[in-house]
């Protein structure tokens, strides 16, 4: 048995320059996130991790489409499971 600290992924969506920011819901298996903060100079993507991260409360990171608006996010210390069952299932 691996003593490896547990990770998971989440494919997600960011709409920056939203009024708010929020996790808005779910779009079939993809999560959606509307940030404050403007697609420049990667600011919607730290505004996208932070909701995330305290949403979950465990360290959420892109690692996949840093310039697109589809992403994937790593969040360490859960298991898939754990974090679909601590996000909301509502939203479009």
């Amino acid at each position: 048995m691996s003593d490896a600290p547990q990770k998971s992924t989440l494919p997600i969506k960011v709409v920056p320059s939203s009024s708010q920011d929020c996790i808005a819901g779910w779009l079939g298996e993809v999560l959606k996130i509307r940030v404050r903060a403007p697609a420049e100079r990667g600011r919607a993507n730290e505004a996208a991790e932070k909701v995330l991260t305290r949403a979950l409360g465990a360290p959420a990171r892109i690692v996949a489409g840093r310039t697109s608006a589809r992403k994937t996010v790593e969040i360490a210390g859960m298991s898939e499971a754990d974090v679909r069952r601590r996000l909301p299932r509502t939203g479009s």
